[in-house]
This record gives C-alpha cells, sequence and structure tokens, in this order.
C-alpha cells in the first residue's frame, strides 16, 4: 500500500481518481465529473507507463469507453471482453489496480493484458487477437442457458477486425439470438465533420424506442405481405448504406450503430443507455485516436503503440542498446533486405507485424514485394504457399507465439506439398514483459514432428546470416527461430554462404561432459564450458540433428547436457534423446530448457533465471549433475 504522504500528494494531483478503487466508486460519482476523470486517467497513465513502458498509445485512446462502459454496466457481474488486451490499461486502474500499476510487466507485478486469476473483472484472457467476440458470444450463450440475466460486450479494434476469427464469430452472433454488443474501437478512422454529425444523429435516432418500436411493429404487419415486407428492407439498407458503413455488419444479423467519436462521453454514454433497452446482437461503432492526449503518441503512435520507459516531457525512448551489439531482429532486417536486392524472386509476407519484425526498411525500399496481410496469420501462411507453388521465393516474418495460430497452414498447405517457404521466426524462446501469451517456448515441439521440414537455431550473429542463407537456398519449408534479443554484430557478411544441412559445430574440447547448445543460450554455455572445463557444441540444426556429431561426444564424454530456449517437453533435448535410444547408446543426459508451464513475465534475464538457465543457476545445475554422476 502507498504511504500517506504519496496518498495525499496523489489526491492533490488527480482529486476524482483518488476516490475510484472499483467500478463501484466510479458509479458514484457525478455524471458531470467524468470528463475530468477521463482527464486525470489519461494523466496518470502517462505518468505511470513513462516509467514501466507497455501499450501507451492504444490505452490512451481507450480511456473514455472504459469510463462509460464500467460506469453504465453492473460490473464484474456484466462481462467486458477486452480484445487483445492492449487497450485494457484504463480498465485496471478502475478496477482496484491503480497503486500495482508501478509493476506493469514487470517480473512478479501486473500482467500487460487480461488475466483471469489477477482479478474478477477480467473475465476472459488475452494476448493474441481477435478473440473477444468468439469468447463474449460463448460467454452471452452460457448466461442463457443458464437463465443468467446479464450483459456481455465484447470490445475489438479495427485492427482485430482484419483477423478472419472475428468475422466468423460475427457470422455465428448474428444468426442467433443471444444478448450481445460488440464495441468497434476504431482507431484509424477519422469522422469528417458533416458526414459525423449525421451519422451522430441517425445513430441516436436509431437506437431510440421509437425507431425500435417502429421497426418492429413494421416486421410484424410487414411480413404478412412478402412484397411490400422487400420493399421496405431495401429501403432502409439503402439508406443507412449510403450514410454508415454498417450494411456488412447488419447482413451478419448485428443491429448497427455508429460512428460517432469516441472521445465524446456524453454521445457515448446517451448511445450505449439506447443500446442497453435493446436486446439481440449489436454492434457500436466508435472512433477514437490512439495516442490521444499526448502529441508525441498522436503524432507517432506505432512508436507508442509498446514502448520502453521514455521521458514524457520529450517523448524520448530510454535506450537500452549496448555498443558492438545488435539484435536478431535487426540482422535478420539487414539479410532481408540485401537478400532481395539480389534475388527479385524474394517476397516477404507478415500478419501485422513491420515493426515488430523489423520490416520497415524493406517496406519503404521494395514496396511492391511486401505484403502485409493483417492480422490473418493463416492467410499469410498459404499466401506464401501459393506464392511458393508458382516460382517466387517467400520469407514469412512471423512471431512464434503467432505461427500457433497457422498450424494447420503450415503442415497443410507448406509441408505436405513440399513447398519453399522460409519462416522467419522472432520472438523464440523467452520474450519477457509480454509473460506466457506471447513467450515462443511451443515452436520447436510443434515444428519438428512435421515430415520434411528443417528447423534452425542461431547461436550468435555469424550464425544468424549464414542460417538466413542455408534456410533460403533449401528446396522445402525451413525455419530460423530466433529471440527478442542482442548478441555480437556478424563479423563478414556473405550472401552466398550456406551451411551444410544437418551439421554441427565442436566450439571447444573439454572433459567429462559436452554441451549441446540449440540457439541463444551458447553465450552462457560457452562461460560455463570454459569454468568447468566441459566439450562445447553449437547444434545450429535442431532438424535435422547433427548424428555424427552426437555419436562422437557419446563415444568421448561421460554424459550429455542438452541446453534450449524452449520446452523441454518434445523438444531438441528430446529428439537427441530419441537418437540415443533409436541406435541403442547409452548415456546420462541432462536436459535443460523450459519446464512444463508457462513462463511468467519479467526481464528475459530474470525469466531465465526462474528456469535455472541464467548465467549462475545453470552454471550451478551443470554442477550438481555432475557432482551426482560420480
Amino acid at each position: 500500500m502507498l504511504d500517506s504522504n504519496v496518498l495525499n500528494n496523489f489526491s492533490e494531483t488527480y482529486p476524482i481518481l483518488a476516490q475510484v478503487n472499483s467500478p463501484t466508486d466510479l458509479r458514484d460519482l457525478d455524471e458531470n465529473q467524468l470528463p475530468a476523470l477521463a482527464d486525470e486517467l489519461r494523466a496518470f497513465l502517462l505518468q505511470s507507463l513513462s516509467k514501466t513502458g507497455g501499450h501507451l498509445a492504444s490505452g490512451l485512446g481507450s480511456v473514455e469507453i472504459t469510463i462509460a462502459l464500467h460506469y453504465l454496466f453492473d460490473t464484474p457481474t456484466d462481462r467486458l471482453i477486452w480484445d487483445v488486451g492492449h487497450q485494457c490499461y484504463p480498465h485496471k486502474i478502475l478496477t482496484g489496480r491503480r497503486e500495482q500499476m508501478a509493476t506493469l510487466r514487470q517480473h512478479g507485478g501486473l500482467s500487460g493484458f487480461p488475466k483471469i486469476t489477477e482479478s474478477e473483472y477480467d473475465h476472459f484472457g488475452a494476448g493474441h487477437s481477435s478473440t473477444s467476440i468468439s469468447a463474449a458470444l460463448g460467454m452471452a450463450i452460457a448466461a442463457k442457458a443458464q437463465g443468467v440475466e446479464r450483459n456481455t460486450i465484447a470490445i475489438i479494434g479495427d485492427g482485430g477486425m482484419t483477423a478472419g476469427m472475428a468475422y466468423e464469430a460475427l457470422n455465428h452472433g448474428g444468426a442467433i439470438d443471444n444478448n450481445l454488443l460488440v464495441i468497434l474501437n476504431d482507431n484509424e478512422m477519422s469522422i469528417s465533420p458533416n458526414v459525423g454529425a449525421m451519422s451522430k444523429y441517425l445513430s441516436r435516432l436509431w437506437s431510440g424506442r421509437f425507431y425500435s418500436s417502429l421497426r418492429e411493429g413494421s416486421k410484424k404487419v410487414l411480413k404478412r405481405l412478402p412484397s411490400a415486407w422487400e420493399l421496405a428492407k431495401r429501403a432502409e439498407e439503402h439508406v443507412k448504406g449510403m450514410v454508415l458503413p454498417g450494411t456488412l455488419f447488419e447482413e451478419l444479423g448485428f443491429s448497427y450503430f455508429g460512428p460517432i467519436d469516441g472521445h465524446n462521453l456524453n454521445d457515448l454514454m446517451l448511445l450505449i443507455r439506447n443500446l442497453q433497452k435493446l436486446s439481440g446482437p449489436r454492434m457500436l461503432h466508435i472512433v477514437t485516436r490512439k495516442g490521444k492526449g499526448y502529441a508525441p503518441a498522436e503524432e507517432d503512435a506505432c512508436k507508442f503503440h509498446g514502448v520502453g520507459p521514455f521521458d514524457p516531457e520529450t517523448g524520448n525512448v530510454k535506450s537500452s542498446s549496448k555498443p558492438g551489439m545488435q539484435s536478431y531482429t535487426d540482422i535478420f532486417s539487414d539479410w532481408l533486405l540485401a537478400k532481395a536486392r539480389q534475388d527479385k524472386k524474394l517476397h516477404v509476407i507478415t500478419p501485422a507485424m513491420r515493426e515488430g519484425s523489423g520490416l520497415v526498411k524493406f517496406s519503404e525500399e521494395l514496396p511492391q514485394r511486401y505484403h502485409d496481410v493483417g492480422i490473418a496469420e493463416q492467410h499469410s501462411v498459404t499466401l506464401a504457399a501459393g506464392m511458393a507453388k508458382e516460382g517466387l521465393k517467400p520469407v514469412v516474418a512471423i512471431y512464434s507465439t503467432f505461427l500457433q495460430r497457422a498450424y494447420d497452414q503450415f503442415i497443410h498447405d507448406v509441408a505436405v506439398q513440399n513447398l519453399d517457404v522460409t519462416f522467419a521466426i522472432d520472438r523464440a524462446g523467452i520474450v519477457g514483459a509480454d509473460g506466457a501469451t506471447h513467450t515462443g517456448n511451443f515452436d520447436i515441439a510443434y515444428a519438428r514432428c512435421i515430415p520434411g521440414v528443417i528447423m534452425m537455431a542461431p547461436a550468435h550473429g555469424q550464425d544468424m546470416f549464414e542460417l538466413l542463407n542455408t534456410a533460403y537456398h533449401y528446396p522445402g519449408p525451413a525455419l530460423v527461430r530466433y529471440p527478442r534479443d542482442s548478441v555480437l554484430q556478424p563479423e563478414s557478411v556473405n550472401m552466398d554462404k550456406t551451411v551444410e544441412i544437418g551439421t554441427a559445430l565442436q566450439v571447444r574440447k573439454g572433459k567429462t561432459a559436452a554441451i549441446l547448445v540449440f540457439g541463444s543460450l551458447f553465450n552462457i554455455a560457452e562461460n560455463i564450458a570454459q569454468e568447468l572445463d566441459l566439450s562445447l557444441v553449437n547444434m545450429r540444426f535442431i532438424k535435422p540433428l547433427d548424428e555424427a556429431m552426437i555419436r562422437k561426444m557419446v563415444a568421448s564424454h561421460e554424459c550429455l547436457i542438452t541446453l534450449e530456449d524452449a520446452s523441454i517437453v518434445a523438444g531438441a533435448g528430446t529428439a537427441v534423446l530419441e537418437f540415443l535410444n533409436r541406435e541403442n547408446l547409452q548415456i546420462p543426459v541432462l536436459r535443460l530448457g523450459l519446464s512444463d508451464d508457462f513462463p511468467t513475465q519479467g526481464n528475459r534475464e530474470q525469466v531465465l533465471e526462474d528456469y535455472q538457465l541464467g548465467p549462475k543457476t545453470l552454471l550451478n545445475s551443470i554442477k550438481k549433475y555432475m557432482e551426482n554422476l560420480t
């Protein structure tokens, strides 16, 4: 808890926000106080995230809708389902977690996403996009089946509406009579004054009792006269389609209202009150501005989408880069552009991860060969398959955790047909502050079981270049997995140098044990191998394994130690065990990696220590194991 001096200072700076420790407190406020509360909430969010970092721009844009929903609905009885979770920080602040915001996305602190174990107000966990409507519809069906009277509201951004899953849910939700409200938070579209004024007027009219009664009454009468009913429907759709972009949603069975200014609390409250009087599937389209109220974030919402600690006065982000070091993502970015200049068949595909995957320079220099498909991972993979079938050389730049969403397409559309697609799998292994939903600890397990696929894990920057070349020139599905981390920059750049498929590299000859390292923990293992005088092998390939190298290590050592930044269940260490068992090679093996649970959040170093994979804990684990062998 905060001490009395801090509380007094907080109350002076944020006099209204200081009164709100729960939605119940919020609903005790006079409605006229809400605009001032929005200003305070926005100011507090800015100051808080300037210290911790996080998803700032989305949170600044969702302040008013968050206040309106908690003020007008009986949360937590009524369900609010936030899509992705980037916009949920104001929700966390208003639901009793204000004092914990200083721990946001930190080790042992608040999650950066909704989390059902964190609060009774977080009704569904999120991290991946476009799940909110499906989850909310399921909850609405459950409420109806159990005879429970409650409201269910899904809040989804326009980015989330680029995914097919959202439309699958809308298609289902519009076909059944359940009490579901979907709020489309559109933060890319701007409303011109004349269209906005007309839209506001018609939205108020169509959500009011008079129009609803008139429409329902007309249905009862006109349905008895089929020709008149069809004419009336066409007339209504024609008028609404001229002034509102809601025809699609109406065709899917949703009553559509909007677009309205999502930062105008008075209009929001009025329209939501009207919508509360209606039933069935409804969609409210609000238009907001990412970064609202903070000029640097309004001007560059992408920069402030997910940001580290920054100076709130200038907007300058505090740099964490080290001299001579380069992120794996930046190395991939440099390789990709150099390779594309060399080969005109190279096209790159990303599911809405241009900045995160290091594709900004490529998109600017070679826009005709850059394909951002939106939040549509399944489509991105099958799109690549189609390109490869017709002779192009597609590279899919995707996060490990997001490739999970396209697993069937990966198998069915790429691997079964043995198509030449390169997968650059970023954020493999521990990702840090985003926690379990974004940790890429399953890709080895789910990819190595697929026939015809090769999979590589670079140990350093030089490896990264050479293995990317190898993947690109392999005439089938090839994956290179790499973490969100920095390494020494490549010593030399040779765009034609490849590595022989399935070959490892012994980098140190020692005694007793051999450490077989798969990927980014190599630098930690290198120091331990020197200290304990152990052999060290950079395995490079997860599939196919360098079986000759493993035989050599078995023949000359008392035990093997496998090390990977991934789940040890069905991981690279398991692949080594399978080979030893198949060949009847008897040797003790210590498998080290991520244990069979979902990793916690925290910076990469902290989480590695949690899993006994940091410099000190890994050293102790290996020492203890070797002592027990003697």
